[in-house]
C-alpha cells in the first residue's frame, strides 16, 4: 500500500515554514496520542505523524524527500537508509501539552518515547474532574465536595525515593536511555524514560518501603470548591497546585474542574440570557392582559400587548444571567404561545363564530384577498 504524502498528513503545503510543520504537528499529536484519543485508528495515525514530522522538521531529510518522496529513506537512491531520532529533541513540542491541562501524561508510553523525562524538576500532572450542576446551582453558585485521586509526595521519603542515593547506572544519570526500533523506514534510535530510576537519574542504596522509590504515593482526598454564580456548561475553574505532586523538586499540578449544568424543565439558557416560552389564552393575545411570570429569582407582572401573536418575544432586562466573569446580567426573553382551545361551550363556539364575521384589517389579509378568484 502507497504511504501517505507527508505534507498531507501534516496538513501543510510544501513552502511551509518550521513554524507551521511543527504546529501542525502539534495539534495532530495532541489529538492522535493514544493516551488522549478514543479513535480506533489513533495509534496508526499517531505513528504517522511521528514519521512526517521527524522527515520534514529536518532540514537534510525533508531536501532527500522532496527530491526522492519515500524512496529517499529505503536505500534505493542516494538518500539515507534509516533515520536516527536519537538527535531530535522533541521537549519543546510537548511541554506542557501533554503535562499540562487535561492530566495527559508528556511522555509517549510505548510510542517512540519522545519527549522522555529527565533528571530536571518537571510539574506534576494536572487533573479534570467533572461536577455536574443543577440549573439553580449554576445560576446562584454554590459549595461542592469533590473527592480527587492524586499522587502525593511520599511522607517516609519527603518525595527523595529513598536514601543514600548514587547516580543509576543504567542511564548515567540522564534519566533517560536510547532503545533501537526496526520499521518500515529503517533503523530508529529513540530516548525514553529510564525503566530503572523512573527518569531521576539516580538510584537509592535504601529504597523506601512506601512509594519504592517513586517518590510518590497514591491518595484520595475531598477538596471544597466554591462554584462561582453564572457558570455554565463547559466552564472550566482552575485550582492552581492542587493537582498531581512534581518530580525531582517540581511543582505541582493543577485541578481544573469541568462544569456541566443540566437543563431547566422551565428556562432555556443563551448565554447570559433566559428564555421562557409562555402559554396564554387568544383572550389574552386579542385584548392584552396583566400576568404572572416567573423569572430566576421571583414572580414579576407582564404586560400583554393587545394583538399578540405566538412566537412574539418580551423582554425583561436584566433578570437573566450573571456573568461569570464581570457580574453583569443578561436579559429574558418571554416566548408567547397562542392556546388554541380544543373544547368549548355552545356560547363559547357561538362568540367564535360570531369574531369570525368581524372584518380583520391586516395587510397579509388583503395580500390573499388579490389573488382570489
Amino acid at each position: 500500500m502507497d504511504k501517505k504524502d507527508y505534507y498531507e498528513v501534516l496538513g501543510v503545503s510544501k513552502d511551509a515554514s518550521s513554524a507551521e510543520i511543527k504546529s501542525a504537528f502539534r495539534k495532530l499529536a495532541k489529538k492522535y496520542h493514544p493516551d488522549v484519543s478514543k479513535e480506533p485508528d489513533a495509534a496508526e495515525k499517531f505513528k504517522e505523524a511521528q514519521e512526517a514530522y521527524a522527515v520534514l522538521s529536518d532540514e537534510n531529510k525533508r531536501k532527500q524527500y522532496d527530491q526522492f518522496g519515500h524512496a529517499a529513506f529505503n536505500g534505493n537512491t542516494g538518500g539515507a537508509s534509516g533515520f536516527d531520532f536519537g538527535d531530535i529533541n522533541l521537549d519543546d513540542i510537548f511541554e506542557g501539552m501533554f503535562g499540562g491541562f487535561g492530566g495527559f501524561s508528556s511522555g509517549f508510553s510505548g510510542f517512540g518515547g519522545f519527549g522522555g523525562h529527565s533528571n530536571r524538576p518537571q510539574k506534576g500532572q494536572d487533573k479534570v474532574i467533572r461536577i455536574d450542576l443543577t440549573f439553580d446551582e449554576a445560576v446562584s453558585g454554590c459549595t461542592k465536595t469533590i473527592k480527587v485521586t492524586l499522587n502525593e509526595k511520599c511522607p517516609d521519603c519527603n518525595g527523595e525515593g529513598g536514601t543514600d542515593p548514587e547516580t543509576c547506572d543504567k542511564c548515567h544519570g540522564t534519566g533517560t536511555i536510547t532503545v533501537n526500533q526496526n520499521t518500515i523506514l529503517g533503523s530508529f534510535a529513540t530516548k525514553t524514560t529510564c525503566d530503572k530510576c523512573h527518569g531521576r537519574g539516580k538510584i537509592f542504596k535504601h529504597e523506601c518501603a512506601r512509594c519504592h522509590g517513586t517518590g510518590r504515593i497514591k491518595e484520595t482526598k475531598e477538596i471544597e470548591v466554591k462554584v462561582p454564580a453564572g457558570v455554565d456548561t463547559g466552564n472550566q475553574l482552575r485550582i492552581s497546585g492542587k493537582g498531581d505532586a512534581g518530580l525531582n523538586g517540581g511543582p505541582n499540578g493543577d485541578i481544573y474542574l469541568e462544569f456541566y449544568v443540566e437543563p431547566h424543565p422551565l428556562f432555556k439558557r443563551d448565554g447570559n440570557d433566559v428564555y421562557l416560552t409562555l402559554p396564554i389564552t387568544i383572550t389574552d393575545a386579542v385584548l392584552g392582559n396583566k400576568v404572572d411570570v416567573p423569572t430566576l429569582d421571583k414572580t414579576v407582572k407582564l404586560t400583554i400587548p393587545a394583538g399578540s401573536k405566538s412566537g412574539d418575544k418580551l423582554r425583561i432586562r436584566g433578570k437573566g444571567i450573571a456573568d461569570v466573569n464581570t457580574g453583569r446580567h443578561g436579559d429574558m426573553y418571554i416566548v408567547l404561545d397562542v392556546v388554541i382551545p380544543k373544547k368549548l361551550s355552545r356560547e363559547q363556539k357561538k362568540l367564535f363564530k360570531s369574531l369570525s364575521e368581524t372584518d380583520l384589517e391586516d395587510s397579509s389579509f388583503d395580500k390573499i384577498k388579490k389573488y382570489m378568484r
